[in-house]
């Protein structure tokens, strides 16, 4: 197997035309805590990305016990290294359809917890949705909201010159794919809010 990357949760490995993420333990932690986290962030992982109905990739087997997620490789850029470079139609087109999917996730009450452009992979055509790592199943609109604004951030932090207008058209899309969009967006307004009041503290 080839390694792909190393992150502080997992190890990426390629097998083939599929990938295997394999949490990695945690020294500093009591070493049962330290089991009993992976194993269930581990099973967490997996049930999401089974039951996420957008595109992500492919799950064909959790191990628990060897703390392993065996799924579909998706070949494509990732988003981060393409996004600035993409034509007007293109990036429009795309941010729309990122949102879109965002709202179907939280729709069924899956925040995805680490939205950024590291994690959607564009193959010229759709953009998957990867790392669930730190994803949950909430019906709150607070954690839906915070879910966009760490996109929001994320795309002020690496993409600048392009961050408004991406923003803008990923909320386009979020209101077509999630029809509570009002309570999630309106959440939206108050956490940013919060953001600008104590930026002026």
């Amino acid at each position: 197997m080839e390694e792909l990357s190393r992150g502080a949760e997992a190890i990426l490995y390629l097998n083939g035309a599929r990938v295997i993420k394999k949490r990695i333990s945690k020294g500093y932690r009591i070493k049962e805590l330290d089991l009993e986290i992976r194993k269930l962030r581990t099973r967490s992982e997996g049930r999401i990305l089974d039951k996420a109905n957008i595109d992500r990739p492919k799950v064909y087997r959790v191990d628990e016990k060897e703390m392993e997620i065996e799924m579909d490789f998706i070949k494509g850029n990732v988003l981060r290294d393409v996004l600035d470079g993409l034509g007007e139609y293109d990036r429009v087109n795309v941010c729309k359809y990122i949102g879109e999917n965002i709202g179907k996730l939280h729709e069924n009450d899956i925040v995805h917890g680490d939205l950024t452009t590291s994690n959607f992979i564009f193959n010229g055509e759709k953009v998957y949705f990867i790392d669930f790592g730190l994803a949950f199943f909430s019906k709150r609109e607070e954690d839906k909201a915070v879910d966009l604004k760490l996109l929001k951030d994320a795309l002020d932090a690496k993409h600048y010159s392009c961050s408004k207008e991406c923003f803008e058209n990923i909320i386009k899309g979020y209101k077509n794919g999630n029809k509570f969009h009002n309570l999630v967006l309106n959440r939206l307004n108050k956490v940013e809010g919060r953001g600008r009041y104590k930026g002026k503290s």
